[in-house]
């Protein structure tokens, strides 16, 4: 009021109190802190989730795609240095969407030229605003998004950079700051341990891949007989290393003998048990004109007596001479039947009662079986890898096979096998082979 009374027509402003400032300090750096600490809990969070990779493909993205979420990076890539570290040899970009990655279409991989070059000559962090104001800049090819803001960092292996990570446009639009570098520097270090430990781990599997190669030797002159084979590796992780072996041999009689077995397992106790059980089978075998069955239970107990060899299935078949030409005589350890391909093109399971696996029971007896071959038939062996698939039965995988080595018939053997171990009807995840022998012409019968 003033004078009569009357209400004041205008506020009065307060003056704003020191302490007010001070508060509005405290609750941004409480904010920054907030932000940070849940910045370093996403990074002790990623680093294991990287380091628990090992396949090396799978650990360069994780790692793109964890400095992507760390610093809400809109867009991310991964430069994989060669070997004279001059230039890139791979690059991994991650965050463009299907429109973007069709138009830059034949542009290629780059060169390492311009920022990228940069990053690659020097090793220490990169942080722009605006990269096109670099001296280094050259800009984008043709259909490039658009990127203004870049933060890139080095990735060191063993001393050496590996690589660089390119984080373009933070998806608030502000520039990358020094919270973004910290958090991505502290991932880079990580990130090449665990580069490092998916390396070491490709190496040991292709040593023991090229090992498993080595046992499994090329088939000899099986005369007047056919004969060929694959063997294909699994995709899944971990199961690149296998069991899986074949082998094939003339018999003393004029026959030929075939086998093919699994044994349990996807390591280095797997593949040397193949071999130790493959090269016993062989001389006994060689030595003993007995039934295929009564050969498997030698065997059997053979193995109990002299080492300790994991579970293990196989098929063994002979191709023997009849008054009437060829007769195939074989039996099963638990393993899958013959696939018998007529010269006619028809195809036939021989879907009989299987034997027990070796290495269960020694004591158990396994049935023989007897079906007579025509010139030209084709007998093919193969392992489970071939026709499982977890969403179908293994009938119908058995089905599918049929019908797909009825439809190439006619192939040479080389070729029928490449065409089965590539169009197989499972869904890839454990090893394969196939063993293919195909009866002579009447003409050549005797050999």
């Amino acid at each position: 009021m003033a004078g009569g009374g009357e209400p004041l027509r205008h506020p009065v402003e307060m003056p704003r109190l020191a302490w007010d400032e001070g508060l509005d300090r405290i609750t941004e750096q409480i904010g920054r802190l907030a932000v940070a600490q849940q910045r370093m809990q996403g990074l002790l969070d990623a680093v294991p989730a990287v380091s628990r990779e090992t396949e090396l493909p799978v650990v360069l993205r994780r790692i793109v795609t964890t400095a992507m979420d760390l610093v809400d990076a809109r867009y991310g890539a991964l430069g994989v240095l060669d070997e004279d570290g001059t230039g890139l040899r791979e690059f991994i970009p991650l965050g463009l969407d299907d429109q973007e990655q069709r138009e830059p279409a034949g542009v290629g991989l780059p060169h390492g030229r311009g920022l990228l070059g940069h990053l690659i000559d020097h090793s220490e962090p990169l942080r722009l605003e605006d990269l096109s104001r670099h001296p280094d800049s050259v800009g984008f090819p043709a259909g490039h998004p658009p990127m203004r803001t870049l933060l890139g960092v080095a990735i060191g292996v063993r001393g050496r950079v590996y690589g660089n990570l390119y984080l373009p446009d933070r998806r608030d639009g502000r520039p990358f700051d020094d919270h973004d570098e910290a958090v991505v520097v502290a991932l880079a270090g990580a990130a090449g341990v665990a580069i490092e430990n998916a390396r070491l781990l490709q190496e040991i599997r292709s040593a023991a891949e090229q090992f498993q190669r080595l046992l499994l030797l090329t088939l000899p002159d099986l005369a007047p007989f056919t004969g060929a084979a694959v063997h294909r590796p699994a995709t899944a992780p971990g199961h690149h290393l296998g069991g899986d072996w074949y082998d094939a041999l003339r018999l003393p009689d004029g026959g030929c003998a075939a086998i093919i077995g699994d044994v349990v397992g996807h390591d280095l106790t797997a593949a040397a048990a193949m071999a130790q059980i493959r090269n016993m089978l062989r001389a006994l075998l060689y030595d003993r004109r007995t039934p295929p069955s009564l050969v498997l239970h030698r065997l059997d107990h053979t193995l109990q007596a002299v080492s300790e060899v994991p579970v293990t299935t196989a098929c063994l078949a002979r191709m023997e001479p009849a008054a009437d030409g060829w007769r195939l005589h074989w039996s099963t350890a638990g393993h899958l039947p013959p696939l018998v391909v007529a010269a006619d093109g028809s195809a036939r399971s021989l879907h009989v009662e299987p034997g027990v696996p070796l290495g269960v029971d020694p004591s158990l007896s396994r049935p023989d079986h007897i079906r007579t071959l025509a010139p030209g038939d084709t007998v093919l062996l193969f392992t489970d890898g071939l026709v499982e698939h977890p969403r179908r039965s293994l009938e119908r995988g058995l089905d599918a096979l049929a019908r797909l080595a009825a439809a190439h018939a006619a192939q040479p053997l080389d070729v029928l096998c490449r065409t089965l171990a590539d169009h197989h009807p499972s869904d890839g995840h454990d090893d394969l082979a196939i063993l293919a022998l195909r009866i002579p012409p009447a003409d050549r019968a005797t050999g």
